[in-house]
């Protein structure tokens, strides 16, 4: 098993344990406070495309699979899977407030919620859970408030500036200020593999200021461009007043490991989803 890393970062570790590898920001795990991991392909039970750590009902993979891959996660990050909380993604920006009625819900409990790309909670034992073949997971601890995000921001949910949205919900409900929280910019597609067409470009320009743009993206011969949304979600966090020491940023890239990680750009449709885990510990 080896990993293609971007050199000069060692924002991730590389864990496994009773055959499951995962990843995780030593810097979330230092806290102390929370448990969290980000998954790879490695350690289920899923066959074919889905081989082995599928974590999405909605492919077409067998729901007692996917389940038991649920359950091999919470084994190994000490975590109750009857308690996790799931997103229902469609690259918005809506985030939702995660209380305990909902623990259970997407998994074992259907989910009364769409369209909710981002949740927080200050619920300890309840496991917030999003879904990434590419996208950008964003991992957001509050330790003076005890409070908790996890989002998904793809190239849209970047431009909508997904995670200055989610601090300002956890500013509303459990008075996170920003310069207090420690972020984790989660493995996704890196610059060198993300290649996007004018309208994307146009649309970052649209919301970033000028003098940034030369550091989210170039223009190509063929009139394409190559974008960083892992610069942009960090500027983002740090106009939002994230102190740049607490922003950990990957190190690792879903597209550069399509072995390891599984990739929408790598493979297209014929795959399964990786998921973000984060908990508050009791």
């Amino acid at each position: 098993m080896e990993w293609k890393r971007k050199k000069g970062r060692e924002a991730l570790a590389v864990k496994e344990r009773n055959h499951v590898v995962w990843l995780e920001f030593p810097a979330l795990e230092a806290a102390g406070m929370v448990r969290h991991g980000f998954s790879t392909r490695m350690g289920g039970v899923s066959e074919g495309w889905f081989s082995s750590m599928n974590f999405t009902f909605a492919r077409g993979d067998d729901p007692a699979h996917v389940m038991e891959n649920y359950r091999r996660m919470a084994d190994v990050l000490e975590v109750d899977e009857s308690r996790m909380v799931l997103s229902w993604q469609t690259h918005t920006t809506n985030v939702r407030v995660v209380t305990e009625e909902d623990a259970g819900k997407g998994i074992c409990r259907e989910r009364d919620y769409q369209d909710v790309d981002g949740l927080v909670t200050n619920v300890p034992g309840i496991t917030l859970v999003t879904f990434f073949a590419d996208c950008v997971p964003l991992y957001i601890l509050d330790p003076a408030h005890r409070a908790i995000g996890l989002s998904h921001s793809g190239w849209r949910g970047t431009t909508g500036r997904m995670g200055e949205k989610t601090l300002k919900v956890m500013e509303k409900e459990y008075g996170t200020r920003a310069k207090d929280v420690i972020v984790g910019i989660g493995p996704s597609i890196c610059q060198d593999c993300f290649e996007v067409g004018e309208e994307v470009a146009e649309a970052f320009a649209e919301v970033f200021d000028k003098k940034d743009l030369p550091r989210l993206y170039y223009k190509k011969e063929n009139g394409k461009y190559q974008l960083d949304l892992w610069k942009a979600n960090e500027i983002i966090f740090r106009e939002a007043g994230v102190a740049g020491e607490n922003i950990h940023v990957t190190d690792i890239c879903t597209h550069c490991n399509p072995g390891l990680l599984f990739s929408h750009r790598a493979v297209g449709t014929k795959r399964g989803n990786l998921a973000a885990f984060l908990c508050l510990k009791d």
